[in-house]
């Protein structure tokens, strides 16, 4: 239904444009840069442009014949509806989880309810760019997701197509402020918000010029040329104009949408009961501060995802980011609380960001969705006084889980391949040294590109614990944030033990969603040992190893402060959430237990110190707020120490720690 409206669409567009072109019979450009103005010339498109628009769309990488999470090949970002439709949604839940991750509240969730349908994929405009430009290249669609120069040139016939069905001139001559209209086209949006904020980010970035080496080692550069568009095309798209009415919590000139998650009672035929959902009121931060915000993988396409969280049955986040264009659609105020992170604790004091993809199945995320989130993150953390780093922006796969029993089934999205460096300096914050080989810190930040470790399992992902399940095929090679963790410096020594994932004691293993044995980029450790090209952190109770060369550092050196066990401690312990001690509850209010994690936090140890927390418990468990106690916030004399202990950040009492300067035993 879907793909058959797709290719009528690009049928459309071949026929309103120029005649299907022979291939060219000059001799292939071999060098990137000159393969950009073999394209521009051939199609009559200004070259600033095309490379300007492919800046956009990938920032020139090739991504070989791998699809991005919204179905998109090679530098033009060419989509393919059939490998989007082909390719399973698994939906976000796992059976017997619990997104809420409240024991006074607990919500667990049918799977079966969750399955994402495969409508609404994308919006239609965006569904298969590759037909229509092969239809105008005359090249076939195989060479157009795999070679790069034939891609360029897809793009390149693409932007020339929409610009002549405006009836503005093309010729690669031709003024870049009168292709406005094309470019805001070429984004896919089904919105003229959207499109137009693609199009404004590729004048912007004509005007500040790049220069990079993409990922296949070609340098390609786009000289800084100032240009004032002709906004005129843009109302030609005939696009409609989103929803955006007073109150809506996104930065300006962001495409962003109120679709509300529903606040409301449902009966429950099966027990005769009646609840609510997907998400509590609450009164932030004047109740309670926002510490987190949380960045998430919807594991399904943005359609089927959005009509989730309108489900008052479903779970509930503040945002969900299209993949194509970058277009945000709002669900849930700021000062309310979605149920989203598995953990009570991160839920109340949090934003939640879920972002169109999937954490494992080897697709790369788009550079339209990084800088729309990018800019919606950077917005929220200056209106709420949220540090821009990684104790305070952090994943999925970085909450704790609350209890020893549940740290195996917490999620791991966004996965090894998110580009957390890269959204970084898209927020203006990027992983800076601050320090030296003595001042006892380490920061993670191997270099994307060509840091591409050997997963396997992308093409099965059971849920629950990772299990290597055979036949689980090798995950393609491409860039990843994550660097691995042995248990002595060698490439051949086993990877080290999450115990919460393995309490037998057995390593973990590359399964791309076992990750236990990595560090992820601008995450802080303190640091244990150095040997050579090997340097070792403390690690969830243990050395351990990461390969760290001189000569191509996967790690900064940074300085900071550590928490380590008071003098006389053996051991503390640690915990998944920051709870207040029993006598700070009213006897309105159930307790809520403080129970420590399977791990071991031993004297001797160091761990990088995120922040200070007190010991806070939000209560929210009845629809109108008539529970006793309810809609408050539990706080008593307990404080907590936020510490980067493992992949996930973890928490110890402020009374069994000394916070010292990370060079002291360094």
């Amino acid at each position: 239904m879907l793909l058959a409206a797709a290719v009528a669409a690009a049928t459309a567009l071949v026929a309103t444009g120029p005649v299907a072109a022979e291939p060219s019979t000059a001799p292939p450009a071999t060098d990137r840069q000159d393969q950009y103005a073999a394209a521009a010339a051939e199609y009559g498109v200004p070259q600033s442009v095309l490379l300007g628009v492919s800046y956009l769309e990938s920032r020139w990488d090739t991504h070989p014949g791998q699809p991005s999470t919204s179905g998109g090949y090679g530098p033009m970002h060419l989509t393919d509806a059939q490998h989007v439709l082909s390719t399973p949604a698994s939906g976000h839940v796992d059976e017997g989880e619990d997104p809420r991750g409240d024991d006074s509240r607990p919500l667990t969730l049918d799977p079966a309810t969750a399955a994402a349908p495969a409508e609404d994929v994308l919006p239609q405009a965006s569904l298969q760019t590759l037909d229509a430009a092969a239809a105008l290249t005359g090249l076939a669609e195989e060479t157009l997701r795999t070679d790069a120069a034939a891609n360029i040139r897809g793009g390149a016939a693409l932007l020339a197509s929409y610009q002549k069905e405006l009836g503005a001139p093309v010729g690669a001559g031709t003024d870049p402020a009168a292709w406005y209209g094309a470019v805001a086209r070429y984004s896919g949006a089904d919105t003229e918000d959207a499109a137009a904020a693609f199009a404004d980010e590729v004048y912007d970035q004509l005007g500040l010029g790049a220069t990079r080496t993409t990922d296949d080692g070609q340098r390609v550069t786009l000289a800084a040329t100032t240009v004032t568009p002709d906004l005129s095309g843009l109302h030609k798209l005939g696009l409609r104009r989103a929803e955006r009415p007073d109150g809506l919590e996104c930065p300006v000139r962001l495409a962003c949408e109120w679709i509300p998650a529903p606040y409301e009672e449902y009966y429950i035929p099966k027990t005769g009961t009646w609840d609510y959902g997907n998400h509590d009121l609450g009164n932030r931060p004047a109740q309670q501060k926002i510490e987190y915000i949380v960045i998430h993988d919807t594991e399904g396409y943005f359609g089927p995802s959005v009509n989730l969280v309108k489900d008052p049955t479903y779970l509930g986040w503040h945002y969900t980011l299209r993949s194509v264009d970058g277009y945000v659609a709002q669900h849930i105020k700021a000062k309310d609380v979605g149920w989203h992170a598995g953990n009570w604790y991160v839920n109340a004091k949090s934003i939640g960001l879920e972002h169109e993809g999937f954490a494992g199945h080897g697709t790369w995320y788009t550079e339209a969705m990084y800088r729309a989130s990018a800019k919606l993150v950077r917005h929220l953390a200056l209106r709420f006084q949220i540090p821009l780093d990684r104790q305070h922006i952090i994943g999925h796969d970085n909450v704790p889980g609350t209890v020893a029993g549940n740290v195996a089934g917490m999620h791991w999205d966004p996965g090894p391949y998110w580009d957390w460096s890269h959204y970084f300096d898209l927020m203006k914050a990027p992983f800076l040294s601050t320090g030296t080989p003595h001042t006892g810190l380490v920061t993670i930040d191997p270099d994307f590109a060509t840091n591409r470790p050997a997963f396997y399992g992308c093409n099965q992902q059971p849920p629950g614990v990772p299990k290597p399940v055979p036949p689980a095929e090798p995950c393609p090679l491409r860039g990843s944030s994550a660097v691995i963790l042995r248990t002595a410096p060698s490439a051949t020594a086993p990877l080290v033990n999450d115990l919460g994932l393995r309490p037998n004691g057995t390593p973990d293993t590359m399964y791309i969603s076992d990750h236990g044995a990595r560090a992820s980029a601008g995450q802080t450790y303190a640091l244990a040992d150095v040997q050579g090209d090997w340097t070792a952190i403390w690690y969830l109770g243990q050395k351990a190893w990461f390969f760290n060369p001189a000569s191509a550092p996967t790690a900064k050196w940074s300085a900071g402060f550590v928490v380590t066990p008071k003098p006389g401690r053996t051991t503390i312990p640690v915990y998944g959430r920051a709870y207040p001690e029993k006598a700070a509850y009213p006897a309105t209010i159930p307790y809520q237990t403080i129970s420590a994690l399977q791990y071991t936090f031993a004297a001797g140890q160091r761990y990088a110190l995120g922040g200070v927390l007190p010991g806070e418990y939000y209560r929210a468990v009845s629809f109108d707020g008539s529970a006793p106690g309810d809609r408050t916030v539990v706080r008593g004399e307990n404080r907590y120490v936020q510490i980067q202990f493992g992949h996930r950040i973890m928490f110890a009492n402020l009374d069994d720690v000394l916070i010292l300067p990370s060079a002291i035993g360094g």
